[in-house]
């Protein structure tokens, strides 16, 4: 199931994508308020704008001003929408979208064709193991892709492991969306149980919110611990409620393959310029096809790295790498710059840890520090050592620890009215 835009040259994407780029520009000129006033404002005009090399000229569309004038990106009148799904609030005040029938049609075509993409059938079963309370996109996204596809879907929602088993067993589901954390904690309850994993039936796990991957593609040590006890094909995803697209991993784990019937894609600097192929930048979208609330060069805040050579399954897109992380909360520390997936890389080797967090702050003379928290099962001397060391080899840098109760940090990483807890609590600003 690849679609047939995927399949085209280099050259026909492009075409493509800037036809429907004009189409786009014209649709939020005359709908969108917030639009509608800066192209005016700027003396911008649709038919200006003929090529990917244009989009130049239009000033990027940044997460406060989102947040600041969320109502005024909605393009169609109330009657029109029929769902609201909200940001997680991770790096700000959450932003509502509205969807429209025909956004949410696009929402499960996008979803259907990325489960494809990472070899999901209709043949197969998926068990979804994330949340679609709570405006929530993402659950939705994948029960309304799976129904698309024509796969069948278990909905049993977050956490719980016994649940978890249960329906793995009655239902023998043959894949799983899940956070690949959560994915240890299956692995422990089966072996307190006597559950054989490898008997499961499970054939992969389509991987969300965390990171799996190294940036050459190899597993990093979640996905190898995982891998070690369960053998399963894990799958990495990207997407986020703003782009309304997903880039998963075909079997050839290389990167996510980008969809450019549904997204245009940029990789910018921090002068908003292109960044030379093979060097990491901020991913920057402009959405086609979307009615309710599209988004023209919005700055997603993730530091990505873009690959551009055909890949083996067949399609010729883009594809992006592992997100190294978010723009805002890069860490100078010591002179080494840091993302949070890194510090969080080096966590993932201790079983002993059972949760920490990253408390980022000032210092007196205005540098970046770290304080890492964090809950063990058996704390002692050597295990600091042993995390202090892990620290030093791997990114060069020796945070300052403390050894904290699991409450403590649970209550801190759960401190906000966010769906996911927070790893990262940045008193920076």
């Amino acid at each position: 199931m690849i679609p047939e835009t995927e399949k085209k040259s280099s050259a026909d994407i492009k075409k493509f994508q800037e036809g429907a780029l004009q189409e786009m520009l014209r649709y939020v000129h005359k709908n969108s308020p917030y639009y509608k006033t800066l192209f005016d404002s700027k003396n911008i005009k649709p038919d200006d704008v003929n090529s990917l090399e244009d989009l130049k000229n239009i000033p990027v569309t940044t997460k406060e001003q989102l947040q600041k004038r969320n109502d005024d990106f909605i393009c169609v009148p109330k009657k029109k929408i029929i769902d609201y799904v909200t940001t997680s609030g991770t790096l700000g005040e959450p932003v509502t979208f509205a969807l429209t029938e025909n956004d949410l049609e696009r929402l499960a075509y996008n979803e259907a064709i990325s489960l494809a993409c990472s070899g999901i059938t209709e043949e197969d079963v998926i068990q979804l193991m994330t949340t679609m309370d709570r405006r929530f996109m993402a659950g939705l996204a994948y029960f309304l892709g799976t129904r698309k596809l024509g796969a069948g879907i278990i909905r049993v929602g977050s956490g719980v492991p016994e649940l978890q088993w249960d329906s793995i067993q009655k239902f023998r589901p043959s894949y799983l969306i899940t956070v690949p954390s959560f994915l240890l904690k299956l692995i422990e309850y089966a072996m307190h149980h006597n559950i054989d994993l490898n008997a499961s039936g499970i054939k992969g796990a389509i991987c969300i919110g965390e990171p799996i991957r190294e940036q050459d593609f190899s597993l990093n040590a979640l996905g190898n611990k995982i891998t070690n006890h369960w053998k399963i094909k894990l799958f990495s995803t990207y997407a986020s409620t703003e782009m309304s697209t997903a880039f998963n991993e075909c079997e050839y784990h290389i990167g996510g393959h980008h969809h450019p019937e549904l997204i245009i894609a940029e990789i910018l600097d921090d002068n908003n310029e292109p960044v030379e192929q093979g060097t990491v930048g901020e991913l920057v979208i402009t959405t086609l096809g979307v009615e309710a609330m599209p988004l023209l060069r919005f700055k997603t805040g993730d530091m990505v790295q873009a690959y551009y050579e055909p890949c083996q399954c067949g399609r010729q897109t883009m594809r992006l790498g592992p997100v190294v992380g978010r723009k805002k909360q890069m860490i100078k520390y010591k002179g080494t710059t840091l993302y949070p997936p890194a510090l969080f890389n080096v966590l993932n080797h201790f079983n002993e840890i059972d949760s920490y967090v990253f408390e980022l702050f000032k210092n007196d003379i205005g540098t970046d520090e770290i304080l890492l928290r964090i809950a063990a099962t058996d704390p002692s001397e050597e295990l600091l050592t042993d995390i202090r060391d892990h620290f030093r080899a791997k990114l060069r840098v020796n945070p300052k620890i403390e050894f904290c109760d699991l409450k403590e940090i649970e209550k801190v990483r759960n401190a906000t009215a966010s769906r996911k807890p927070r790893n990262i609590i940045d008193k920076r600003t």
